[in-house]
């Protein structure tokens, strides 16, 4: 029997825990800095949710969302030895984004500010944005573990080594109909004035 290792997407807690509460279901990916392929792929249609801290910033959120990075901020400490894994999630769309006007009629659907948006857009030019639409699921019990030096670098994608994730239940956030709507707004604002 060949056991796998659990595949995770890293990404800022903040917007980890706007997945988790159903106030977004998307992400913006261009790929990290180390990426082995200089560019984003997605290594996997079902994923954990690897929550980071450092790039945080509250002028990269929407004002209503700054609040919320103070909450991720009030027990994490860059001395950290371990990581606390919350969700799980199912890619149900990779919408590739080229042009800034696509971006802003998104605005209104996820935490960050346009400007920080339009950015990830313009960082590697020629490469088109990854728009994210996912399914999370929160689990029964969080799984706290620990941080490994193959964790830590800007890249999207790691390996994490834990058993403990297998034995943990899972639900959605967001139930099917409510899931389909926030889909269906996101592919709304994005046909608009095609």
């Amino acid at each position: 029997m060949v056991q796998t290792i659990p595949v995770a997407l890293k990404e800022w807690a903040v917007a980890i825990e706007a997945l988790r509460s159903g106030r977004q279901i998307l992400i913006m990916r261009k790929g990290g800095i180390r990426e082995e392929t200089k560019d984003f792929q997605v290594e996997s249609d079902s994923f954990y949710l690897f929550p980071t801290y450092e790039h945080q910033k509250k002028q990269l959120l929407q004002p209503e969302y700054e609040s919320d990075l103070d909450k991720t901020l009030e027990n994490w400490s860059a001395e950290d030895t371990e990581v606390t894994i919350r969700c799980y999630a199912e890619l149900a769309e990779d919408i590739l984004i080229e042009h800034k006007e696509q971006l802003d009629r998104l605005s209104g659907l996820h935490i960050w500010t346009d400007t920080f948006a339009e950015e990830r857009l313009k960082w590697k030019r020629t490469k088109p944005l990854h728009l994210m639409l996912l399914r999370v699921y929160e689990l029964d019990e969080p799984v706290s573990l620990p941080i490994k030096p193959d964790y830590i670098g800007c890249k999207s994608w790691i390996g994490l080594e834990s058993e403990a994730l297998s034995h943990t239940g899972r639900k959605p956030v967001l139930d099917d109909e409510a899931f389909r709507k926030a889909v269906q707004s996101v592919k709304s604002a994005l046909s608009q004035n095609e």
